[in-house]
């Protein structure tokens, strides 16, 4: 029997996706057994500082990685959403499994029952921006912790802003208020999707984990990787990138007072990636002309 080690962060949420790509493995080999290997992230570990201040995307997968990397852990669980566009060349994402729902919510009241000048709490900028867009009379308050914690902290006046499919993932989709139209807040990459890491040179078990993946996941989340690679990993302007079951391609970024979103079909493409590539360069190409 062999045993895969699993490594993912601690929290509620990423030891339950843990748990159910360690089910799906051990469902599909027999002869397979799991153990989870828990680490401690740099997100985890400073809970003062805004994402966006910390670099963003990294901070809570780069130490789950490297017990990868450094073989205390066979493969690595995340959420994709917290993906960087470009990982270690030694890694390879072995899975995406099936999506969950990827929209936003908000949990406390709708948007229209937020009175004027009300309160959304949220850590994104891209929550941030798209919220405002439609309502500018808004106020926006930082937002860390995990989902209980996050949950305590409803503003009075107000709302928080969180994936479905985190709130999926534990069981709490009674909180949710309204579940956000991807054309009112188009998601962030990869999100309500799980990616699986593994070494590169590991073939063995990347065959083993080939199980665990979706195709139409993966070709979803690989076209929204390429539009955030293409904008490279200094972009610090709110973006988002979303390939929708009907294969509709959204994407959104904003500067100032410039929102730019941009939507087409990806029915019949073959190279999904360079779709990705291309939607980044319109996206920034209105950017820089300001509409």
């Amino acid at each position: 029997m062999r045993t895969i080690r699993i490594a993912t962060r601690s929290s509620v949420q990423a030891r339950t996706q843990a748990t159910a790509v360690a089910d799906a493995l051990m469902a599909a080999h027999p002869d397979i057994h799991t153990e989870l290997v828990f680490v401690d992230t740099a997100g985890d570990k400073n809970l003062d500082t805004p994402i966006h201040e910390m670099g963003g995307q990294g901070v809570f997968v780069k130490e789950v990685q490297r017990a990868v990397l450094d073989e205390r852990a066979d493969i690595a669980v995340h959420s994709a959403k917290d993906l960087p566009s470009e990982t270690s060349d030694d890694l390879v994402i072995s899975a995406f499994t099936k999506r969950r729902t990827p929209n936003d919510a908000l949990v406390g009241c709708s948007l229209h029952q937020l009175p004027l000048g009300g309160t959304v709490a949220t850590g994104s900028v891209r929550r941030r921006a798209q919220l405002h867009a439609v309502r500018p009379d808004l106020n926006f308050v930082e937002l860390r912790g995990n989902i209980h914690t996050r949950l305590a902290k409803i503003p009075t006046d107000g709302a928080l802003v969180m994936a479905v499919a985190a709130l999926e993932i534990v069981g709490l989709t009674n909180h949710i208020a309204e579940v956000l139209d991807v054309d009112l807040a188009v998601p962030m990459v990869g999100q309500g999707c799980v990616a699986v890491e593994s070494r590169r040179t590991d073939h063995t078990l990347n065959e083993i984990l080939a199980v665990l993946d979706d195709a139409a996941t993966r070709r979803a989340v690989e076209t929204e990787r390429a539009f955030l690679r293409e904008l490279g990993a200094g972009c610090s302007l709110p973006i988002a990138a979303h390939v929708s079951f009907d294969d509709t391609f959204r994407a959104f970024m904003a500067e100032g007072d410039t929102v730019v979103q941009v939507s087409g079909s990806m029915e019949n493409t073959t190279e999904h990636k360079l779709m990705g590539v291309a939607v980044a360069q319109e996206c920034k190409r209105r950017i820089e002309n300001g509409y």
